[in-house]
């Protein structure tokens, strides 16, 4: 399938099943660093159960074309353009992490675009560890050790919910995909995203918030202060799961989704 936004492609997954305009839409948006193939999992349950489904990748990341955006209210403004050029009056949207920042950020400013909000690994600010945000500029290999590090929850640790997939690997070898520059961009969109609390006020659609139990970059208490700013937001917590949750907990998240979506 073919999108375009400001002239640049846009690369997208459809979740294996062909893209509809006319039943409901799912976007799925990821986080800093990372591309579209986070939500795997995801696209292809909500595509099976009938809905359309958009995994996009930012751009900068992945196969969309055009330099990183650097402000997350920047991406929540492209993500509506993403909505039109798709031909779509509005769509169920999905974001992980600064990806959740940005769908945020697109359902409070652009209300008309957003039927239905799902924010999974949230909080109302996006703090960066000045090491980390350093080392995403100067040595990317250690930053991607270092997110990796946090990002986990005990049992991804030990044992991989899909036979056969090693999470830790999985998340590293997504970061290392990323062109030279987005993941410093990205962090640096996080560390400077300010707007989250008074944007929070403004939604106005049905919300969703997933949050890991285990969580260390996002705590689900930070999630939770998230969810009593947006009116009628509802919060499902999965236990031990950390950041990375679409890997983490690839069928809890679907089910979530899917009953949120569907």
């Amino acid at each position: 399938m073919d999108v375009r936004v400001d002239g640049y492609r846009v690369g997208v997954s459809t979740g294996g099943r062909p893209f509809d305009p006319a039943r409901p839409t799912a976007v799925l948006v990821h986080g800093a660093g990372m591309d579209r193939t986070v939500w795997a999992f995801q696209a292809r349950s909500l595509a099976a159960h009938g809905l359309s489904v958009l995994a996009v990748d930012l751009p900068g990341h992945g196969e969309s074309e055009g330099p990183p955006l650097p402000t997350v209210t920047g991406i929540g403004d492209w993500l509506a353009r993403v909505i039109a050029a798709a031909g779509l009056a509005s769509a169920a949207l999905a974001g992980h992490s600064m990806g959740a920042a940005a769908a945020l950020e697109c359902a409070a400013r652009h209300p008309d675009r957003v039927r239905t909000l799902a924010l999974v690994a949230v909080s109302e600010a996006m703090p960066v560890n000045p090491a980390l945000l350093a080392a995403a500029h100067d040595d990317v290999g250690a930053a991607i050790a270092m997110m990796v590090g946090v990002s986990l929850g005990p049992a991804a640790r030990l044992a991989s919910a899909v036979p056969g997939l090693w999470t830790p690997a999985l998340a590293e070898r997504v970061l290392a995909a990323a062109p030279r520059g987005a993941l410093g961009t990205d962090l640096a969109a996080c560390a400077a995203w300010s707007s989250g609390a008074e944007s929070a006020l403004r939604v106005r659609c049905p919300t969703l918030l997933v949050l890991g139990a285990a969580d260390r970059m996002t705590p689900p208490k930070a999630g939770r202060a998230l969810a009593a700013r947006i009116p009628g937001a509802v919060v499902e917590t999965v236990p031990d799961a950390g950041h990375l949750l679409m890997q983490e907990a690839p069928d809890a998240v679907s089910a979530l989704l899917r009953a949120r979506f569907g």
